[in-house]
């Protein structure tokens, strides 16, 4: 395991001291045990989610990884067993690395089996471009491969449908003085630019970013991890030490006070 700071601005936990407040989060229930922890290897997991994202599309978000990272390193905390010989350390960075690489593996719209015959192409071309000095055609590539040309081609073709291009991209065809993007090229939806509805959208907007500001920080919090985070209440749970029963009574309430806001606003603009 590679050796990297988790304390934030702090001294490193040691083995010890790690155990310790695993021990009176385990034993006590002693939630500033268990907050200590999480704050203190946080860094650790932005670490690894900053690492993996290096090897990733450019449409992977660092925040994505950071967040799937975060509730693996709560789960390593209930289910630490330092009597298996591991260090608390040692095993929550077993625990989030394996978790982010599942998460990448679980949205990933291709199987395991054609991104490595992906990997596979690309380093067969590499290999062919160095001898040769060019490109290899569709058939050289076929035979050096052992694979039929249609089955080559479905593959590829499987492969070019799991790329994802960033609206933010320069648009083909574009010269590079221009600021064309791939978004602009994109037609609206009729109606999207009438300025009544603009202004109507804007002022809308406008409400439901007070009522949110009147939340109270738990409710923000919890908010914040279903809609950006698009977490479960089963996993947010462990994180407030409260039920899943209880993080939905506290989403329902936040729902309330949302239409609540609302009410008066949508009403007459219906009408």
């Amino acid at each position: 395991m590679e050796q990297v700071s988790v304390g934030s601005g702090a001294q490193r936990l040691g083995a010890r001291e790690a155990e310790a407040l695993w021990r009176a989060w385990s034993v006590k229930k002693d939630s500033r045990a268990r907050d200590r922890l999480v704050v203190s290897y946080s860094p650790m997991v932005r670490y690894l989610a900053t690492k993996k994202l290096r090897e990733l599309p450019s449409h992977w978000e660092l925040d994505d990884l950071v967040s799937c990272g975060l509730l693996a390193l709560v789960e390593a905390i209930d289910r630490f067993d330092p009597a298996k010989g591991a260090t608390f350390e040692q095993y929550a960075w077993t625990r989030v690395s394996g978790s982010i690489v599942d998460e990448l593996r679980r949205q990933d719209w291709v199987s395991r089996s054609t991104r490595r015959f992906g990997r596979k192409i690309d380093q067969t071309r590499e290999a062919f471009y160095a001898a040769n000095g060019h490109d290899p055609t569709e058939a050289e590539l076929s035979d050096k491969l052992q694979v039929d040309i249609e089955e080559l081609r479905e593959r590829l073709a499987e492969l070019s449908r799991s790329d994802l291009l960033s609206l933010q991209s320069p648009a083909r065809g574009s010269d590079e003085g221009t600021t064309i993007q791939i978004g602009d090229t994109i037609e609206a939806p009729a109606g999207i630019d009438e300025p009544e509805r603009a202004v109507l959208n804007g002022e809308r907007a406008r409400i439901v970013r007070e009522a949110v500001a009147a939340l109270s920080e738990r409710e923000r919090e919890i908010l914040v991890l279903v809609v950006s985070g698009e977490l479960q209440g089963a996993e947010i749970a462990p994180m407030f030490g409260v039920s899943e029963s209880r993080i939905s009574q506290i989403l329902a309430g936040v729902r309330r006070k949302l239409q609540a806001a609302l009410a008066e606003y949508d009403t007459p603009v219906a009408a």
